[in-house]
């Protein structure tokens, strides 16, 4: 073999071992893309979930509240019907 034939194979390795290695490389990249994508989704998701649990706790807080106030209600109706002679129980 001449030095030429020779030039032309190293050329002809070096391309495939270049196509290779871009192969790999740009798989690496759309990994890593999915993966930041799939991360973005779970932190918006987390977002999101968040605001509801917030808006769900201030809820159960404004219905607790109702309810403190219904009992102070029932109580002293319960206290006005026994001052006028009657009886509480069903």
């Amino acid at each position: 073999m001449d030095s030429t034939t020779i030039g032309a194979v190293l050329a002809c390795v070096a391309g495939l071992i270049g196509s290779v290695v871009v192969y790999v490389g740009k798989r690496g990249e759309n990994s890593t893309s999915r993966f930041n994508s799939v991360t973005d989704q779970v932190q918006e998701e987390v977002i999101r979930k968040t605001a509801e649990l917030s808006a769900a706790q201030t809820e159960i807080g404004v219905l607790r509240q109702q309810h403190h106030d219904d009992l102070i209600r029932i109580t002293k109706l319960e206290i006005l019907i026994m001052k006028l002679g009657g009886n509480t129980t069903p």
